[in-house]
């Protein structure tokens, strides 16, 4: 089930979108609510986003539907359309597509929590991704996971508590990674294969 609120005019041109996934197995409410505050869609408007769309999982909608009904766009200056949903049961794919540069649409931004399948199917579409992991969760691999693979230049290891931060080092990184570029595809040098990350989840090499 979705919810959407806040509808940005159709004046301002180029869309471009923030989105932002939590999951399907774990809760994550706190990513929600720092993504809902004003400090964060304020951010986002001055990174001239038009979108934010989260996927709140499931038992979400009520504190979604709470905070995001609690934004004035216009007490804070910004059209940022807001919107989300549970889960989609046939994936994230069409979500991280719509990130990515076209025609009319911007190229855009996947925050997501630390989870193997998210960075993996972010890193073959090759969009810009923010990774936060979920410090509620026990036995928390997600920090080790963020943390190698920021260190190697893919993503920006995102912190709950300062989030607009992460926006300014994603742009910066993307700046970076488009200076390399694959002279055989014309598209940005990834540094980290797929693969790298189910060796590092399933602790053993696929060689």
């Amino acid at each position: 089930m979705a919810s959407t609120s806040h509808v940005r005019p159709a004046t301002i041109p180029n869309q471009r979108r923030c989105f932002v996934t939590i999951g399907a197995t774990a809760s994550f409410r706190s990513l929600i609510s720092v993504c809902l505050q004003p400090s964060f869609v304020q951010a986002l408007d001055k990174h001239g986003f038009t979108e934010l769309r989260i996927q709140y999982g499931k038992g979400g909608q009520e504190l979604f539907d709470d905070l995001s009904k609690g934004l004035n766009q216009a007490a804070l200056g910004t059209w940022v359309e807001i919107s989300g949903f549970d889960i989609n049961v046939n994936g994230l794919t069409s979500e991280l597509r719509a990130v990515k540069a076209s025609q009319d649409v911007s190229e855009g931004l996947v925050i997501s929590h630390a989870g193997s399948g998210t960075i993996l199917d972010a890193m073959r579409l090759d969009v810009p991704l923010i990774v936060v992991p979920n410090p509620e969760l026990l036995d928390n691999h997600q920090i080790e996971l963020a943390e190698v693979f920021s260190d190697q230049g893919y993503l920006v290891y995102g912190e709950l508590r300062n989030l607009p931060k992460a926006l300014d080092d994603s742009k910066l990184l993307r700046r970076k990674q488009k200076e390399q570029i694959n002279v055989n595809t014309g598209r940005p040098v990834v540094p980290v294969e797929p693969r790298s990350i189910m060796e590092y989840e399933m602790g053993f090499s696929l060689e």
